[in-house]
């Protein structure tokens, strides 16, 4: 059920980073079938895919106030208390990402600076399957409200009576986002891309999926649209030595199993006695999880990897680039140090990656499959642009002239050295 594999020379280390892959091989054409569709037929697209996939006939597209409305009493108030201190955090978290910038004065009369807008539409897709995740209402549209986003659009699958899970309704009504519709799969990304009579078009898409929204997310981003990050199954990487409570780590690794069956897991540690222990807590506490099957099947893809030492273990990690990193040792922050490639990082023992995913705070959509080499997770930069100013006063230019004149001259763009060369003699026939 598990893959213990000690000692694994450097030359197997990148072939050990590769992730599983399971499912249909070919995703291209059916996905491109159905954005090909809702593109062209809209809302009638949207009805014919449910009926398909969600088994319901939909009367209404959007999600109407009453129904809205009707979720609060569904949901229990020690729930609410609960989301009540997520969406408290991560407020707090995001908040402290606005930076307003000040212009800088690169050389006399030169000024430059950078001002941050937010993307006016954005399209946030909360999976409502298996495992309904309101928790990515509130870890998506938070920031999407603190950066200020005109229109916020969400969608999420609707169940076999044609309702959105009311726990997704609470959490998006409770941050303030009630542009909501009941679509799910490649179809939901292919309403937001390109709108229909119903769904808004926005300019940048966000959340996780099955392989489907992964396919229809990469698809449309090749045609211009915006998405948040390249996404994949789950995963988690644990970096453990002989002081680690089993249970604990035990308890990490079955909590990312669970969510899929093709999420992976992984333990790396200098500790062959830790090994045995997590391997005969998991076996315990497999037989009485729920979602036992799910995570069974997870485990058949994990690694439990036996290092020489610690800074191997770093090593490993850094080339694996893991979604969630976890650093449960005596000397984690030490260790910590040396992190270079991770989507998220829990320090010390008690910092489970359960924390991260709902309230500690920081943002639960991160980069998979080994993205984190290269991009971040969702942040409240995920929601705006970048615009850069200049200025230049007279003395600017007569300052900064001369060298924009060689450089353009020297590139054979004469029109660009015309621009200036206009200007600098007007200011000295002046």
């Amino acid at each position: 059920m598990m893959n213990i594999i000690e000692y694994p020379p450097r030359e197997s280390w990148e072939r050990l980073c590769i992730r599983p892959v399971m499912g249909i091989s070919n995703l291209d054409i059916p996905v491109r079938t159905i954005l090909g569709r809702v593109k062209k037929e809209g809302d009638k697209a949207i009805r014919d895919y449910s009926r398909l996939f969600d088994r319901v006939a939909l009367v209404d597209i959007k999600v109407q106030k009453a129904e809205i409305d009707g979720s609060y009493s569904l949901v229990p108030d020690d729930l609410k208390r609960a989301i009540d201190i997520a969406k408290s955090n991560i407020e707090k978290f995001h908040k402290s990402q606005i930076v307003i910038e000040e212009p800088v004065e690169t050389m006399p009369g030169v000024k430059c600076w950078r001002k941050s807008v937010p993307v006016e539409k954005v399209g946030l897709y909360i999976p409502g399957g298996t495992a309904p995740l309101f928790s990515t209402a509130l870890m998506l549209a938070i920031p999407a409200l603190i950066a200020g986003c005109k229109q916020i659009v969400m969608c999420s699958p609707p169940n076999i009576n044609g309702k959105v899970n009311p726990v997704i309704l609470y959490s998006a009504s409770l941050i303030g986002v009630t542009d909501i519709y009941k679509i799910g799969g490649a179809q939901a990304i292919a309403a937001m891309a390109y709108g229909t009579e119903t769904v808004p078009r926005v300019f940048k898409i966000f959340g996780p999926g099955n392989q489907y929204v992964t396919k229809a997310k990469e698809i449309v981003q090749s045609e211009g649209v915006a998405i948040d990050m390249p996404a994949g199954p789950s995963e988690v990487l644990v970096v453990a030595d002989s002081e680690a409570d089993p249970q604990f780590i035990a308890s990490d690794l079955l909590a990312q199993a669970e969510h899929g069956p093709d999420s992976q897991v992984v333990l790396v540690t200098d500790s062959d006695e830790l090994l045995v222990n997590v391997r005969t807590e998991i076996e315990k506490m497999l037989a009485e999880l729920p979602r036992k099957n799910i995570a069974a099947r997870a485990l058949e893809n994990s690694l439990f990897l036996l290092f020489f030492s610690l800074e191997e273990c770093m090593e490993f990690s850094n080339m694996y680039a893991p979604e969630h990193l976890i650093i449960n040792t005596l000397n984690a922050p030490s260790l910590m140090e040396t992190v270079i490639n991770a989507g998220s990082v829990f320090i010390g023992k008690y910092s489970c990656e359960s924390a991260g995913d709902y309230a500690s705070g920081t943002n639960h959509t991160l980069p998979t499959n080994g993205s984190a080499r290269s991009f971040s997770g969702v942040s409240t930069d995920s929601f705006t642009r970048q615009i850069t100013f200049q200025e230049l006063s007279s003395e600017g230019i007569k300052n900064i002239g001369p060298a924009i004149e060689a450089m353009a001259e020297a590139e054979l763009l004469h029109g660009h050295k015309t621009a200036v060369s206009l200007r600098l003699n007007k200011l000295r026939d002046v």
